[in-house]
């Protein structure tokens, strides 16, 4: 099920990220680098193939025919017995769920031993999909608090100090995609290169699919607000390259991607006279939800 951000959340955020990158650092600074990596990948591992099965889960459905023997499987975990029985587990998957894992687990392999840049990216990518699948906004006032907190904290920790930077290149999991910069001149075998923080894809990508999640419930046909704060956030990443070739200098992404992805829709809703109604937009969650049904059913069923 996905996470709802409140607005509460969305203003501790920056600060648990701020004592999380701090921590990491002086970990680096105090243990060995080849052990705390060693740890990590591991620890990525696991998930990065349970995550690159999920993601890949829903291609496979389209890709494998409807002949295809796809057997139902149920894994079951309990706890206790009799009428003290509890589930701990209970996971359902199928024979195509299985082919999704196999997969992973060969890129996850590769990853492991080899620490290419490519399983990196598709580890990367998996985690920032899986990112934007669970984690929802409950409205853009939320949206606009956590990314202005966020703009904060990358600007301060980029700039003001080398915390950023210096975790960044430590830290060797797929935390980040990496782009060659001599795959020209090596090819798959490049080895310098340029980094962008999952943090700089997720914290925009939920902000951008809350807005697509409003313009379906505008119920105009349209997604105007979707493709505005989309094309916004190419834009922004644009000048982040262009700016960090110009200056030689690392940038924190965020510095652009959160005027520009807010500063972009919010034009848009002002043009269409929809500002008010964009932020009066708000989402229930799912266990909220789930509660508004039980009770409307119980009253039904007094009266």
């Amino acid at each position: 099920m996905p996470e709802t951000i409140t607005s509460r959340d969305a203003a501790r955020f920056p600060i648990i990220a701020s004592c999380t990158l701090f921590g990491l650092y002086l970990f680096f600074k105090v243990f060995s680098q080849e052990y705390i990596n060693l740890l990590l990948s591991v620890y990525f591992f696991v998930l990065g193939v349970l995550a690159l099965s999920h993601t890949m889960s829903p291609l496979m459905t389209r890709i494998f025919p409807d002949s295809f023997p796809n057997k139902q499987y149920q894994l079951l975990f309990t706890q206790g017995s009799g009428e003290a029985k509890e589930e701990v587990v209970n996971y359902e998957f199928d024979t195509k769920n299985l082919v999704c894992l196999v997969i992973s687990s060969v890129v996850g392999v590769w990853y492991l031993f080899k620490k290419h840049w490519i399983a990196n990216n598709l580890f990367g990518l998996a985690f920032a999909l899986n990112g934007v699948e669970l984690l929802h906004l409950n409205n853009v006032s939320t949206g606009c608090i956590l990314l202005g907190g966020l703009f904060v904290y990358d600007v301060f920790w980029v700039f003001g100090t080398n915390v950023m930077v210096t975790v960044a290149k430590s830290f060797e999991a797929p935390i980040k995609l990496v782009f060659p910069q001599d795959l020209l001149e090596r090819g798959l075998n490049a080895s310098n290169f340029a980094m962008l923080g999952l943090g700089d894809i997720v914290i925009p990508g939920i902000f951008i699919a809350l807005l697509l999640r409003f313009d379906v419930s505008l119920k105009k046909n349209s997604r105007t607000y979707f493709y505005t704060s989309f094309l916004a956030y190419i834009f922004g990443l644009g000048l982040t390259i262009f700016v960090m070739h110009t200056f030689k200098h690392a940038q924190p992404a965020l510095l652009y991607l959160v005027p520009v992805c807010i500063g972009f829709p919010v034009v848009v809703a002002l043009l269409k006279g929809e500002l008010t109604e964009m932020f009066r937009y708000e989402e229930t969650p799912p266990e909220d939800e789930d509660a508004k049904e039980d009770s409307s059913d119980s009253e039904k069923k007094d009266q």
